[in-house]
């Protein structure tokens, strides 16, 4: 099919846009050409776009979601007014954040059950706020623990914000709330405006077969679902989806795909044995909080073809039937400017 000529534009923008802020040297790392960039803000930004620019070629109504790291969105946080960039805002329609009011302690450390210093708290309100004004739907994340009173205090407090929340009792995110979700109905939710709540269910390792994950999700009524590709190791599939599409009480709901973008993770089909003994050039050091996770340098045209590329992960899930990704390590440019 021959691309229109707004997708061309669109296409030759991209591409000085990712040059602008990135650009090559002849310095060689692991036998390819070192890629500098000048502004990690801009180049997640882009990275952001791109994504959702490809999703919506294929289908218009694809949301995506980026997680934490709001400032992404502007270049200085020390601007009078937070004003984000309005090609990013255009290509998202919501932001996740953990932690707003439980989960960290006063030195942005993770303290599960712990409530959110106010000060930080507040902080973090300040970044989805801005977000909010813009029209985007904030999706908020606290880690609660199984404590009956965080939890319903967590929904509270998030409610009186106008986010949607989830409180998690594990940060593993491999549990389903034994309790009906917050503000529950029977509505048809067809974008993510209209969700009045979600689950945020990564990691299916409490299931051994995929059919028994399918089966416990379709006994749920949320109205939105951000669940994992895979499940004990299978793919989800474009019929696993239509069967997850429907909630419980019969209305339609939303089912969105996480992918981790400024991080590679060993354990998922992409990573090849051979990165091993000889990385690629866009893989950086292990996460020492989370085991088998590295940074990468998301700006590499091989990792974002990973992503992207025709036969890449979002192929996967656009394909399998997704209404929508959920990217996470957004904030990997602030590892990266901390580099400096």
């Amino acid at each position: 099919m021959k691309e229109s000529p707004v997708t061309f534009i669109l296409s030759l923008l991209s591409t000085v846009l990712f040059f602008s802020c990135c650009s090559v040297s002849s310095n060689n790392t692991f036998q390819t050409n070192e890629i500098s960039c000048e502004n990690y803000r801009a180049a997640m930004r882009e990275f952001v776009i791109k994504i959702s620019q490809t999703a919506r070629k294929t289908k218009p109504d694809f949301i995506v979601i980026p997680q934490n790291g709001q400032n992404v969105a502007w270049d200085n946080d020390d601007a009078d007014e937070l004003i984000p960039d309005s090609d990013f805002i255009s290509a998202i329609n919501g932001t996740g954040r953990e932690d707003t009011f439980y989960g960290m302690d006063k030195n942005y450390r993770i303290a599960d059950g712990t409530p959110t210093p106010v000060n930080l708290s507040k902080e973090i309100q300040e970044l989805c706020n801005v977000y909010k004004e813009a029209g985007i739907t904030i999706l908020s994340i606290d880690y609660t623990k199984e404590n009956q009173s965080k939890i319903s205090d967590s929904y509270e407090k998030n409610a009186a914000k106008g986010y949607i929340s989830f409180a998690a009792t594990e940060r593993a995110l491999n549990v389903i709330p034994n309790y009906e979700p917050y503000n529950m109905n029977t509505n048809n939710i067809k974008s993510l405006n209209e969700a009045k709540n979600f689950l945020y269910l990564i990691n299916p390792n409490k299931y051994s077969l995929k059919d028994e994950f399918i089966q416990v999700l379709e006994n749920t009524d949320y109205d939105c679902l951000i669940i994992d590709l895979f499940c004990a190791e299978r793919m989800l599939t474009s019929s696993n989806l239509q069967r997850l599409k429907t909630k419980k009480s019969g209305g339609s709901r939303l089912v969105i795909c996480y992918m981790s973008i400024g991080e590679a993770e060993d354990y998922r089909w992409y990573w090849e044995k051979s990165w091993n003994a000889n990385p690629p050039a866009f893989l950086c050091k292990e996460n020492p909080e989370w085991k088998g996770n590295y940074k990468v340098k998301y700006w590499y045209p091989s990792w974002q073809n990973v992503i992207y590329g025709q036969d890449g992960y979002l192929t996967k899930i656009v394909n399998a039937g997704f209404d929508g990704v959920y990217l996470d390590i957004i904030d990997a440019f602030e590892y990266f400017e901390e580099q400096e």
